[in-house]
């Protein structure tokens, strides 16, 4: 498959170029494009430029509000909620961010609810931000039904991600963010769009037989990852991200999206702990240099690594070597930035 290679700079301008084209503020623009940026720098393509299209399309098809303006409410000393207005994620996100860490940072533990908004990236960007605020962090968000229960066929469930991040001294956070399906559904789209067979157990096709086939999958069900037990998370998910926070389960944003391929919208729940306010100082290590032990003894045996070192990788290297798209998805963000991504 032919490729083209960017440097950071240029994903960053080539996104901005298509969202500015489609009329999306520049307040929401900068932030979708803070996070499509972010995953094409850390390898995390299902989640980076690939993604951009289906942003443009929720705005063509008039689903999402390209110039919203999040509301902000503290609802109580250790709860703020952010209603997105309709907007992409992203901006809701950031609106969030600091009165979040104010309120865990006083109070030990504080809640962010973002509802009415539209999530269509990784979840990390999320929890990392808060670990690098000396947070530890969990965020969940539902999507639409894309998952079928522990023993059935049909989809209900999102993928329904989780991600959580550990706080270190002087090194980047130990983060993870997996989905609660076998896979992400961005990457079985990869795999079709790049005529690649899937594993086994990722889903199944529409009379529920398993099949390694990208679009007898996405025409199925996916499947949650170890039986039961990931069916289990992918419900403490949609209840978390929808029915506590006053937003809607997965099933409810399907029937109400307008299927352009774009995000639906749902809430997102995001918890952060301050660890100092968590312990008495009556001494020994702090919960930072003991976490370090268990760490040390992972990193002990061969073939270990830390979640979230994958990526840290990836971005220590993209400075240098850029990253490497599809030449038919680049000619498609060109198209879709008017011919210019300048």
């Amino acid at each position: 498959m032919d490729r083209i290679q960017l440097t950071l700079d240029e994903v960053r301008s080539l996104a901005t170029a298509v969202f500015r084209h489609h009329g999306v503020s520049q307040r929401q623009t900068d932030a979708v494009v803070d996070t499509v940026t972010a995953a094409e720098r850390d390898g995390c393509v299902s989640h980076g430029l690939f993604r951009v299209p289906g942003y443009i399309a929720s705005v063509a098809s008039g689903k999402v509000t390209p110039d919203a303006e999040p509301d902000i409410t503290d609802l109580a000393p250790a709860v703020v909620k952010v209603d997105g207005k309709n907007g992409f994620a992203p901006l809701a996100l950031e609106v969030g961010r600091q009165p979040l860490v104010r309120k865990a940072k006083s109070q030990g533990i504080a809640a962010l609810a973002v509802t009415n908004s539209y999530h269509f990236a990784a979840l990390w960007p999320e929890t990392e931000a808060l670990a690098e605020a000396g947070l530890v962090a969990f965020a969940f968000v539902s999507s639409r039904s894309f998952v079928a229960p522990a023993g059935g066929i049909k989809p209900l469930y999102g993928t329904n991600p989780m991600s959580f991040a550990w706080p270190r001294d002087g090194r980047p956070p130990v983060v993870f963010d997996q989905a609660s399906s076998a896979s992400a559904r961005g990457e079985i789209k990869i795999h079709q769009r790049e005529g690649i067979p899937l594993p086994d157990g990722w889903g199944i096709d529409s009379d529920g037989n398993p099949s390694n086939d990208p679009k007898a999958i996405l025409g199925g069900a996916q499947l949650p990852f170890g039986g039961h037990k990931g069916a289990g998370i992918a419900l403490m998910v949609e209840l978390l991200a929808g029915a506590l926070i006053g937003d809607v389960f997965s099933f409810e944003a399907t029937a109400a999206d307008n299927d352009d391929g774009g995000p639906t919208s749902g809430g997102e729940l995001i918890i952060a702990i301050e660890p100092l306010l968590c312990v008495d100082s009556s001494g020994g290590p702090t919960q930072l240099a003991h976490a370090e032990e268990l760490f040390a003894q992972i990193l002990a045996q061969d073939g270990t690594r830390l979640p979230s070192d994958r990526r840290y990788a990836a971005r220590a290297l993209t400075p240098t070597e850029g990253i490497r798209i599809p030449a038919s998805l680049y000619r498609e963000l060109l198209g879709l930035a008017g011919g210019s991504a300048h």
